[in-house]
């Protein structure tokens, strides 16, 4: 069932959303797992127009849950410029390095956009993918030291290390939130200034590739999904991402990365074993 053709049941659409909204903020890879809900439900949506719309339901979700930190950066940010006291300056320089990671993504991410087209798109690559995001994950929990280091003790190259982890989340199959949650581990940060920064980064991420999108999200993705689908889709999302930005925070606090890693190791298995790719010409 090719963009274009019969309608997404709304039974379909909460899955999509449900899909979406959990692991999103989770460190295994929204892309990845769309992609297998459309492979397993038979669907194909070329480009990215269904992917960004939903990105959008779970942005607002983590603009909302971390607004008064979001509000907290934005007005230390310009008020800098006007009163350079101490909170101000941390809120300035904490912005100035999500807009930088931002700018190294976003830069990079126009420079790979050819090369990760709809081909990686297939099981063998997401699989590879997904065992590549639960290394990292093991990686980061059983060979590196979390380090002590907040917001007021980041440094330039901090952004610039996060921002190329990011980057290599345009793979499908490779979690943005677990590629910045690692970088940032691995940088030195402790876990609460890691996720926050990992949150707040996928806010202009995402706006920016909504941007860049524009020409995708037509009127014909709306006549061709429905209006009714997209719609529970998108509310869909955004509620279960706020469920997962809660759950994360709170599994952070006390649970391990490790888990992250099996759940990888043991959907990329089953992929690769099991789900089929469309047929040739629906890519």
């Amino acid at each position: 069932m090719v963009f274009g053709g019969d309608f997404l049941h709304l039974f379909e659409a909460v899955i999509f959303g449900i899909v979406q909204g959990i692991t999103e903020f989770l460190p295994i890879s929204s892309t990845a797992h769309i992609i297998i809900a459309e492979l397993l439900l038979g669907y194909n949506f070329p480009g990215l127009a269904f992917e960004i719309y939903l990105h959008i339901a779970s942005v607002f979700a983590v603009m909302l849950y971390f607004r008064k930190e979001l509000v907290a950066v934005v007005i230390g940010f310009f008020s800098y410029f006007r009163e350079k006291n101490t909170e101000n300056s941390i809120q300035f320089m904490f912005g100035l390095y999500i807009i930088i990671a931002t700018v190294i993504t976003g830069g990079l991410g126009v420079l790979l956009k050819g090369a990760v087209e709809e081909a990686m798109k297939t099981p063998a690559f997401i699989a590879g993918a997904l065992a590549v995001t639960g290394t990292a994950l093991i990686i980061i929990e059983r060979f590196t030291k979390y380090g002590d280091r907040r917001e007021e003790h980041m440094t330039f190259m901090d952004s610039v290390i996060v921002g190329l982890g990011q980057t290599v989340a345009v793979l499908p199959g490779i979690s943005r939130s677990g590629s910045t949650l690692v970088t940032a581990l691995w940088a030195g940060l402790d876990r609460d200034t890691a996720v926050r920064y990992s949150f707040l980064l996928s806010i202009p991420v995402i706006l920016g590739s909504t941007v860049l999108a524009l020409g995708e999200l037509s009127s014909d993705m709306w006549a061709a999904i429905g209006v009714e689908a997209l719609f529970v889709s998108f509310v869909v999302t955004f509620v279960f991402s706020w469920i997962g930005i809660v759950w994360l925070i709170d599994f952070l606090k006390k649970g391990r990365l490790l888990y992250f890693a099996i759940y990888c190791y043991i959907v990329a298995i089953l992929v690769f074993l099991f789900v089929q790719e469309l047929p040739p010409g629906l890519y």
